[in-house]
């Protein structure tokens, strides 16, 4: 009972390290509404408009060894299963978990729709 209170809050601490605050949030919001509205209006090309998607979009945390372990763990998954389900190599999945190598580019971006919106959604 006590170490699921202690991954609650650990769980906690790292989604709310990783939000923006909420006045900063809604300014975003109302520029990328705004920005969506010029854009259907003609006033803004697409190459501009992806500029104000991008700024809008919460950051991607970075993956320790100790929190892809720990993700890997809330889902009761193998280092071999984890693997496949990121399409990436076992030896791979071994090095991110000991700090021998970070995870980049679409592994990363897995590795947060896995952490937000659990193993179904990659599967």
């Amino acid at each position: 009972m006590l170490s699921m209170t202690r991954r609650k809050a650990a769980r906690s601490r790292r989604s709310s390290a990783n939000r923006r605050p909420a006045a900063k949030r809604r300014i975003l919001e109302a520029v990328h509404r705004t920005a969506l509205d010029l854009h259907e209006a003609g006033f803004i090309d697409k190459r501009r408009m992806r500029k104000y998607e991008a700024l809008c979009l919460d950051p991607i945390p970075e993956y320790t060894g100790a929190s892809i372990r720990t993700l890997r763990d809330r889902y009761r998954v193998s280092q071999a299963v984890l693997a496949a389900v990121l399409n990436t190599s076992l030896s791979t999945v071994r090095q991110w978990e000991v700090d021998q190598k970070r995870p980049s580019g679409p592994s990363v971006k897995l590795l947060n729709l896995l952490d937000r919106k659990g193993l179904q959604a990659l599967l």
